[in-house]
């Protein structure tokens, strides 16, 4: 196994004698200051892949999905950078604001908003809600009824297209908790009603196929879908979502973000001109920027089984391993050209049996207490997922830019999980 999985790492990064550095700075420089385990982003990597699709598709057509990262400096410099932001939850929402980003730049997902949810939405004045069952079309009419503003709203449509990716993150098949079933003529029903209400505007239509994803043919057979049924209902708007995929480990493979926007410009060229079409597209804009950096706690040989390494974080700053399955690589940013042939299962420090970061990781020989590993391309979905199990606190979060390194998200105390209780 190569040494280092250099194509996995955030475009800023750079080897020097041996050592990694992040846009300039060493990473063994920043776990030092701001201790382990911690997130460690490339802040120029994401503004690129911000303008890689800004460059595709315009700005102001391409919604950042906040769920993947999201913090007060993450939500300003995406909106910097002229994407609009998904928000799936009046948290998500809290937050944007808080980072002086206009609601009026910001959609509202969920396929279970609560009435003050969508009610500060509308109160804030956020571009559009995608609406998710007759349920919440009954909940905006009531709101509507209270006598707020009839808000601007697309219908998402489930068209029946089954992604190539994980069953949990898998959105577009017919038996998906997202959305109206297009099959069974819910989701033109829910159009017909839509319409005929005072208490939403209704102006285009939304669907997304899964997180992700890792073939663009999948993208192309939605967008069909979608297109027929926007030509059929005449409106003038359509969101194309579905997380475009990124390389976990080696020998994975991606859509290119032009690659991803030529299929849907050739998908949608039917479409009559002027209609504003949108895309959603994931991870890809953060996932690869983001590594994590442990400190080895333990190393447990077990002859005839297995090796074991353990380190100071696991399954509280990077559940994805234990939910989805998912794969990742891992090295010694302190000997990046060292060989990785030691073969061990790399452990988080949590109570559980199943807190398995890699099964079989390969390592490089020597591995010992107190060294660094680092897991790269934890960009998404490790931040926003972390948790407080065994009452760990959650870690920092840096950006680094231009030979400097801010934080952007300070670590949490036993203070901070302890201010809640009330007893």
């Amino acid at each position: 196994m190569s040494p280092l999985p250099a194509h996995l790492l955030p475009d800023n990064a750079r080897i020097v004698d041996g050592r990694l550095e992040i846009a300039g700075v060493p990473v063994e420089g920043m776990a030092a200051r701001y201790g382990t385990p911690l997130y460690i982003y490339d802040e120029e990597h994401i503004r690129a892949r911000c303008r890689e699709a800004v460059a595709e598709f315009g700005e102001g057509r391409v919604v950042y999905a906040t769920k993947a990262f999201l913090c007060r400096r993450m939500a300003s410099l995406v909106h910097q950078e002229g994407l609009m932001l998904d928000v799936a939850s009046g948290g998500e929402l809290h937050t944007v604001l808080a980072a002086r980003v206009p609601a009026s730049s910001c959609v509202l997902h969920g396929n279970n908003k609560s009435l003050d949810e969508l009610r500060a939405a509308i109160i804030a004045g956020v571009d559009h809600i995608v609406v998710d069952s007759f349920d919440e079309l009954d909940r905006l009419d009531a709101l509507h009824a209270s006598g707020l503003p009839a808000p601007r709203v697309h219908i998402r449509v489930t068209p029946g297209v089954h992604a190539e990716t994980h069953e949990f993150v898998s959105t577009g098949q017919d038996d998906s908790k997202f959305g109206f079933n297009l099959a069974n003529g819910d989701a033109d029903r829910a159009v017909e009603r839509a319409r005929a209400a005072t208490s939403v505007r209704l102006v285009g239509l939304h669907c997304h196929i899964g997180s992700n994803v890792l073939n663009a043919s999948l993208f192309v057979q939605a967008s069909e879908a979608m297109v027929a049924m926007s030509g059929r209902c005449g409106l003038p708007e359509l969101t194309l979502g579905g997380g475009l995929g990124v390389p976990y480990v080696s020998g994975d493979s991606a859509p290119t973000m032009k690659e991803w926007g030529a299929a849907i410009r050739a998908a949608t060229a039917g479409l009559p001109e002027g209609t504003v079409v949108r895309v959603e597209p994931g991870r890809s804009i953060v996932a690869t920027a983001g590594i994590t950096v442990y400190t080895v706690g333990t190393v447990k040989s077990i002859p005839g089984v297995r090796d074991y390494v353990a380190v100071d974080g696991g399954m509280s700053d990077n559940i994805r391993p234990m939910l989805y399955g998912s794969r990742y690589e891992v090295f010694d940013p302190l000997r990046t050209d060292a060989p990785r042939t030691h073969r061990a299962t790399l452990v988080g420090k949590h109570c559980e049996s199943g807190d398995v970061l890699i099964e079989d990781a390969l390592l490089p020989d020597g591995v010992k207490v107190g060294d660094l590993l680092v897991v790269p391309v934890t960009g998404a979905y490790g931040h926003s997922m972390a948790s407080n199990y065994n009452r760990v606190p959650r870690p920092a979060v840096v950006f680094a830019d231009e030979g400097d390194a801010g934080l952007v998200v300070r670590r949490e105390t036993y203070e901070d999980i302890d201010s809640r209780d009330v007893g």
